[in-house]
């Protein structure tokens, strides 16, 4: 059990958590419940999905014991519970599990997954250290959560289960949103870190400018995101002659959440870091309700 409980909190569960919600929210609006190769697929999925992120999040603690020992000393390898050399085992598996199962299935999928796990090496490896520069570490991020992973993987597995390269109105907003919202979570993931990342010279948003500015921007910018969504789910509404359950629950949800959104926004007292680690922990509850309400819409439970 300690072996697994260093396993999980090595594997960072929150970005795993993003991850598994975000495959099974897009397989619910691609697959057919009834079809036992849709099932099939969205296993695999999971599997390539989850040790994927291992080890892009793997890689950047293999590569950042100097940062974490003063940012996150909690973490499996400052705090001595992972040796560096076992961590290379686990992200290393990860790795060729993740391209296997990937090629397995097709290689497009193999591909998304390769540009994925190499921009995810980039980020924290030399020589091209990606999050060394707060407008690269942002580009990163986005490219393979929204892009690559959300997009990507919706038109590899939709083409795969329904022959179909569309991707609908719905699945396009959703994209869109994940791609602000990641662009964020880069600038507010180094509010908590700035005392380490200014001691090894990391060009952090925080540090270049000033947390006050980054807190201002980001969440101006993920507010336009639900503000721009809540638009055109509005036009829906009052086009349609009777408001479909999927308009109305994405309508109504994305106000619901917007309102919690600026409530959480001026909750965080820059002043106090307790205050700004659990500001950013609340932020991912959002990533996550994000797909959860698009998860909701198409399930029709309600």
């Amino acid at each position: 059990m300690k072996a697994l409980m260093t396993l999980w909190k090595f594997s960072r569960p929150h970005t795993i958590i993003g991850s598994v919600i975000g495959i099974y929210t897009l397989f619910f609006i691609i697959y057919d419940q009834q079809d036992i190769q849709s099932h099939f697929y969205l296993i695999m999925a999971l599997i390539i999905a989850i040790t994927c992120n291992v080890f892009i999040v793997g890689i950047n603690q293999v590569a950042d014991v100097h940062i974490d020992k003063i940012n996150k000393p909690y973490l499996p390898i400052p705090s001595g519970l992972l040796s560096v050399q076992q961590a290379k085992i686990i992200v290393y598996a990860a790795l060729c599990i993740s391209l296997g199962l990937a090629l397995f299935i097709s290689p497009y999928l193999f591909g998304i997954i390769a540009m994925a796990t190499s921009i995810g090496w980039a980020y924290s490896m030399p020589p091209f250290y990606l999050k060394q520069h707060h407008i690269s570490a942002a580009l990163a991020i986005a490219t393979v959560r929204g892009v690559l992973l959300n997009a990507g993987g919706f038109f590899v597995f939709n083409h795969l289960i329904n022959n179909s390269l569309e991707m609908p109105e719905n699945m396009k907003v959703l994209t869109l949103f994940i791609i602000v919202f990641s662009i964020v979570i880069s600038w507010f993931k180094d509010l908590p870190d700035i005392e380490g990342d200014a001691k090894y010279h990391i060009k952090t948003f925080a540090i270049l400018y000033s947390p006050r500015v980054v807190l201002i921007a980001g969440n101006l910018l993920v507010g336009f995101a639900y503000a721009f969504t809540i638009s055109l789910k509005w036009l829906d509404y009052i086009s349609e002659d009777m408001a479909s359950f999927k308009t109305s629950v994405l309508l109504y949800g994305h106000l619901i959440l917007l309102g919690l959104f600026i409530i959480n926004a001026f909750s965080i007292r820059l002043n106090k870091h307790e205050s700004i680690k659990k500001f950013y922990k609340r932020f991912w509850w959002f990533f996550f309700a994000e797909y959860a309400l698009y998860l909701l819409a198409f399930s029709g439970i309600i």
